[in-house]
């Protein structure tokens, strides 16, 4: 999970939020929405990190504050984000990210810079997410359960491929690593970030404080 920066809302969406009786289930151009959020998270999944593409069959419109529980919040841009899919068909412990969420809250929100997503969550070397905070990482585990063996191992791959590259390439000096970590925080370009990349930014943050 990483800090996901809003952009401007699409326009049809502020239009039609002025109606009477608005709802999100009745609003009628989630395409142009599923673009806009696939946007400004540039392709990945507001939770997992997975690449998701701008279709209904690849991606879902989640929810940060469930429908359910807060109706006055459906067509708020802030509380809209873009899911994966989420393994929706299989079972309830298979699945993770906001098919698993349902209509249960989390606490924090990557959509909002003072909920500090990045701050709080950190990454192991073995693939696994978890929080300093306790009661956001019981919500990572039992509400998006982000550390699903699928998606722990996926992670695990990423970092263990950019590991073997460094391996490779000898001891980088620190403006190397600075590098890297601007691309693969997305600083270097605007184009889609790489999927789980998070894991691989969590490590060179570490890397770059044992290094003089």
């Amino acid at each position: 999970m990483r800090t996901i920066h809003k952009g401007k809302e699409p326009a049809s969406l502020t239009e039609y939020r002025k109606g009477v009786h608005a709802t999100y289930d009745g609003y009628p151009d989630k395409d142009t929405l599923r673009a806009f959020l696939v946007a400004e998270q540039r392709g990945l999944c507001c939770y997992c990190m997975s690449r998701i593409r701008g279709s209904r069959e690849e991606m879902k419109i989640a929810h940060w504050h469930s429908q359910s529980r807060h109706p006055d919040e459906q067509l708020e841009y802030w509380n809209l984000l873009g899911a994966c899919k989420g393994n929706e068909r299989k079972r309830r412990g298979e699945q993770h990210c906001d098919t698993r969420q349902a209509d249960r809250d989390i606490s924090r929100n990557p959509a909002n810079p003072r909920h500090r997503v990045e701050q709080v969550i950190r990454y192991r070397g073995d693939g696994r997410v978890e929080s300093e905070d306790a009661a956001f990482d019981k919500e990572l585990n039992e509400v998006l359960n982000l550390n699903f063996a699928f998606l722990v191992n996926n992670r695990r791959a990423v970092l263990t491929a950019f590991q073997e590259t460094l391996r490779k390439r000898g001891k980088p000096p620190r403006q190397k690593l600075e590098r890297w970590l601007r691309e693969w925080n997305g600083e270097s370009s605007s184009d889609d970030l790489r999927p789980f990349c998070q894991v691989v930014v969590c490590w060179l943050h570490k890397r770059l404080r044992r290094v003089s």
